[in-house]
């Protein structure tokens, strides 16, 4: 194989046009596509029905097929259904193209027949060229992977057979390293077959044993070990060959014979592999006559040894004994007491509640747990030896400090932590003693996270209950009120039925009518936002100068504090709702020559927009109940504002945080760089 001429045939692969499908029995809709999509690049493709489209998709190869709903015969829905069904074609995307079934459901049984667009008509022309060229360089991109592919074979050919070169010299090398090795070694290499026939030795068999190699070749292995040969001549060698099998890989003594009868301890060493479906065994002999005589003197020493410490030992019994008694109480005791303290400090340490140990005489700490330092703030050396803040730890439904010198059970209270932050929890308080000193055990289970929980769950089934309704009333208000807004332009020159004057007041009334419809409907939980890549700084710098003139207005300043923020997908018109919402909101809050500061930068994974007001702040009352639909604290307000804020967030995937004290209030919105892929 040429493998440098196909890898430059890979390479110089002209590119060609790109086939595209219009289908559509109507010839004036396939001239007006013609005429949109027409360029050098491409090859369009005509079909004036169903079955003419199924003719073209046998000849030819397409990026992507337009293709008309309503046609007799075979009508978009059921080709596209045939298109799919085929493996060739089942990956071609397919655009719907309709002027009649605008209805949703239309839209979702195209989308369930593997559509990838719907359009409708009338379209934009250069929308439709956009996306065209879109699927056409999908389509091109797929090609060259495929050609990049066999490229990247060849390639892999070219490594392997450079390896396979490498692998043989590596080979020939082996096999005279080997052969270096096994003249030189000083330790007897014997290899036989399954049957015991020796079939080569090296040198060294010479000083070890006196044989010659050739006077060993195809002699029985035996012939070596003098311990066996009697097995050999009453024919049960097969019980040597049983044992040599067993031994593969382990080092084994045996009693070895020389030529001149006289006889040496060896160890044996059998290694077994298989060359052309025959069983081979390698065996390895070393002498250890050297090695077996200092053992038979280490043994000796060894035996006088043990008989002096066989003396010593039974004089050390006896004192040990009584020795021996004593600490084994000790023992028990000592155990039963570490036990003890090890049950305690293992349940204090790791219990997911708050646990502190409080002196009873005056209320300062002893010991915290892992648990309490997390949630508080303070560190262990902060708390040890300090008196307990009492003023910490209020009643919810009493609103008064917590007798801490009163025992209490499961009483729901608020705590402050280190850095101001509130926060609910369930106080239990115990009186017990350490070490014979009054000692009180509390117990805080913090129930911030389960509060929080349960009233944005309450705020989401509002959420939920408001959008179900706009989105089922919207239909049934919309229509008749679009009638009469038809009916009224049309007489509004006509004076002698309504005034000028009336038909203006009804209009401004119905497109007020439309507007509140429209926020009901930003509500809606099936509403779909319109996303592209796009930078925050730029919608804000957009909106600023609407913000600025309503700050101005009420004698109130503006500033932008906008940091270098990666782009993100967002819907322009949402996030410009939302902003004003919590901007104007903001400025609500404030009195006069009051700031309202706009700030944007990345956080980790995160890019934040973040409002600050200098108001009063929020009370906490109000602050549980923000986002709800219809709460409001304004006369005129409809509550909707902040609600649908959170839609907002949630269809972005993003979390909004709220930070408020006497100084202002600040909002955070924070956005994912990566979005989940469980935003709905």
């Amino acid at each position: 194989m040429d493998q440098k001429g196909s890898i430059e045939k890979l390479n110089n692969t002209p590119s060609k046009k790109v086939n595209i499908l219009m289908v559509d029995d109507h010839p004036e809709n396939l001239l007006a596509l013609a005429a949109v999509l027409t360029s050098p690049n491409y090859n369009l493709i005509s079909a004036h029905s169903g079955k003419e489209a199924l003719k073209c998709m046998l000849q030819y190869d397409f990026a992507v097929i337009l293709l008309d709903v309503q046609m007799p015969g075979l009508n978009g829905f059921d080709t596209a259904k045939l298109i799919k069904a085929r493996e060739k074609t089942k990956n071609i995307p397919i655009i719907f193209i309709t002027a009649i079934s605008q209805e949703m459901e239309h839209v979702h049984q195209g989308y369930s027949v593997g559509a990838i667009d719907y359009i409708f008509k009338p379209f934009q022309p250069e929308t439709l060229k956009k996306k065209i060229e879109q699927f056409v360089k999908i389509h091109q991109n797929h090609q060259e992977t495929i050609i990049k592919t066999d490229l990247g074979h060849l390639l892999e050919l070219n490594k392997v057979n450079k390896r396979l070169d490498r692998t043989t010299l590596n080979l020939r090398r082996t096999e005279a390293l080997s052969k270096a090795i096994s003249e030189t070694i000083t330790d007897t290499i014997i290899t036989f077959d399954n049957q015991g026939s020796i079939l080569s030795v090296n040198p060294a068999i010479i000083n070890m044993f006196g044989y010659q190699p050739k006077e060993l070749l195809e002699q029985h292995v035996l012939k070596l070990f003098p311990k066996w040969e009697d097995e050999v001549l009453a024919d049960t060698s097969l019980s040597f060959l049983s044992r040599m099998r067993q031994s593969v890989g382990k080092i084994i003594e045996v009693v070895a014979g020389r030529k001149d009868k006289s006889c040496f301890y060896a160890d044996l060493l059998i290694a077994s592999t298989i060359i052309e479906d025959e069983q081979i065994f390698v065996c390895t002999i070393r002498d250890v006559t050297v090695r077996k005589q200092i053992e038979e003197v280490k043994k000796q020493r060894f035996h006088n040894l043990e008989h002096i410490v066989e003396e010593r030992t039974l004089e050390l019994i006896k004192a040990n004994e009584k020795l021996q008694k004593e600490i084994e109480e000790r023992k028990r005791m000592a155990d039963h007491l570490f036990r003890s303290q090890e049950r305690f400090r293992k349940i204090f340490e790791s219990s997911p509640c708050l646990m502190a140990i409080l002196s009873q005489q005056d209320l300062t700490f002893i010991e915290v747990n892992d648990s309490w330092t997390k949630y508080i703030g303070y560190n262990c050396e902060e708390l040890i030896d300090q008196k307990i803040n009492s003023k910490s730890f209020m009643d919810e439904a009493t609103e008064t400090y917590i007798d801490l010198n009163k025992k209490s059970s499961n009483k729901k209270i608020r705590y402050e932590t280190k850095n101001g932050k509130v926060r609910l929890g369930l106080l239990s308080t115990e009186f017990i003693d350490i070490h014979s000193e009054p000692c009180m055990l509390v117990v805080l289970t913090d129930i911030t996270d389960r509060v929080n929980l349960e009233n944005e769950m309450y705020r989401l089934d509002r959420l939920n209950l408001i959008g179900e309704m706009a989105a089922g009333i919207a239909h049934e208000i919309r229509n008749p009120m679009t009638t009469v807004q038809g009916f009224l332009q049309l007489t509004r020159n006509k004076t002698d039925k309504l005034s000028t004057d009336i038909i203006d007041l009804m209009l401004e009334e119905l497109e007020r009518a439309n507007s509140i419809i429209t926020e009901f409907l930003n509500l809606a939980k099936n509403k779909i936002s319109v996303k592209k890549k796009q930078n925050l700084n730029t919608i804000i710098e957009a909106l600023s100068p609407l913000i600025h003139a309503e700050a101005l207005r009420s004698n109130k300043q503006l500033t932008l504090d906008l940091g270098e923020c990666p782009d993100i997908s967002l819907d322009e018109k949402e996030i410009r709702q939302l902003i004003l919402n919590i901007a104007l909101n903001g400025l609500d809050a404030m009195i006069s020559n009051g700031n309202l500061t706009v700030k944007t930068y990345q956080d980790k994974e995160t890019v934040v927009l973040q409002i600050k007001d200098e108001g009063e702040g929020i009370n906490p009352e109000v602050l549980s109940k923000l986002g709800t639909p219809f709460f409001t604290t304004k006369e005129t307000g409809t509550g909707l504002g902040l609600a649908i804020c959170y839609s907002v967030a949630k269809r972005h995937d993003a979390d909004i945080e709220i930070e408020t004290s006497e100084q202002g209030t600040t909002f955070s919105v924070r956005f994912q760089l990566i979005p989940s892929l469980t935003t709905v």
